[in-house]
């Protein structure tokens, strides 16, 4: 029989050896689906009106690829995106023709909707151009926001959340949104001068779920390995220290109307802070962490005798919750931070 030691060692095994197989699939279109980016100096208003003289000059990318019902062909729906940047953000524009007339459908306004309930429209980028990390971000037809990262090349987490500016604007015929997605919120290294990235649209009027660099439907629409290139004119600024505190204060009253007892107060306070020290380390403290006061879970109604794993919102507890949660695999979960606290 094997020691408790050994089957670690084999269990470890194992496990690098499917990372490192992942790590190793191929870029399949960052040589065929390549946009251009240059800088801006014009100030940007985000109201999605595409109105700036940048936009008239930026590299578009259309013609997209259906992804679902299957992934052969235009898709029906057109799709116009538009990209640029200055110091401070990369802007986005994307128009949303729509092939049939009615209303759009949406679900929900709520942050970080669900995919495929929703008209929307996301960009998925590639920062480290590694193909396994990145990010999500997408505005529905009606406005709402989701954000998130993506790691294993495929697998999203919108419990991240981080602040950006959209702006989206409906017409009888289209609709178009414009984003504005600030560089300190990213993660990257400085002097490249490529990034992956795609972009993903879902008419749920057509019932099509399509991209810019097409992915085989049998892969997630935010698949890093099947996305494009974008060309920087020039690599981005280094982000340098950055360093973000989120404080609470509460005060609570206690009295006792029956007994007459006088009114006793409780103060408490504390806060949580993030510094990136560089790409590839951060600090992340807490100090007397109050964990009421993060976003309420949504209601579920549990039938079965299995747990609910509720998904982790406290700040803390998020940077690489995917290596720290389940080691990388959406099979395993050896730690659940939620039962502490």
């Amino acid at each position: 029989m094997f020691s408790p030691e050994r089957l670690l060692l084999l269990c470890i095994f194992f496990l690098s050896v499917e990372i490192v197989l992942y790590s190793q699939e191929k870029a399949v279109n960052r040589d065929k689906y390549r946009i251009n980016i240059s800088r801006t100096g014009e100030t940007m208003k985000i109201d999605g009106v595409l109105d700036e003289k940048s936009w008239q000059s930026s590299e578009t990318a259309e013609n997209f690829i259906r992804v679902t019902p299957v992934d052969t062909g235009f898709a029906l729906a057109k799709t116009t995106v538009v990209i640029t940047y200055d110091k401070s953000y990369l802007y986005v524009g994307a128009v949303c023709y729509d092939p049939l007339p009615g209303k759009r459908p949406v679900e929900s306004l709520r942050r970080d909707f669900e995919f495929g309930k929703n008209d929307n429209f996301r960009i998925h980028i590639d920062t480290y151009n590694n193909l396994t990390n990145g990010y999500a971000f997408g505005v529905s037809a009606a406005g709402a926001q989701c954000d998130g990262v993506i790691n294993n090349g495929n697998q999203s987490s919108f419990t991240w959340d981080t602040k950006w500016k959209s702006a989206v604007k409906s017409y009888n015929d289209r609709w178009v949104a414009e984003m504005a997605i600030p560089f300190r919120s990213l993660r990257y290294f400085g002097g490249e001068k490529e990034w992956g990235v795609n972009f993903g649209r879902l008419d749920l009027k057509t019932n099509e779920k399509s991209a810019w660099a097409p992915v085989p439907r049998q892969f997630p629409h935010n698949s890093l390995p099947h996305a494009g290139t974008l060309v920087w004119d020039e690599p981005p600024d280094k982000a340098g220290l950055r360093l973000s505190v989120i404080p609470y204060a509460t005060a609570t009253v206690i009295k006792n109307t029956e007994t007459g007892e006088s009114a006793r107060w409780k103060w408490n306070a504390g806060f949580d802070t993030k510094m990136i020290l560089s790409t590839s380390m951060n600090l992340d403290l807490t100090v007397n962490p109050d964990y009421s006061q993060v976003e309420e879970d949504r209601q579920q109604t549990n039938l079965d005798r299995f747990e609910l794993f509720y998904p982790e919102r406290r700040q803390f507890f998020l940077e690489n919750s995917d290596l720290f949660a389940n080691l990388g695999n959406k099979q395993a979960r050896p730690f659940f931070s939620r039962r502490i606290g």
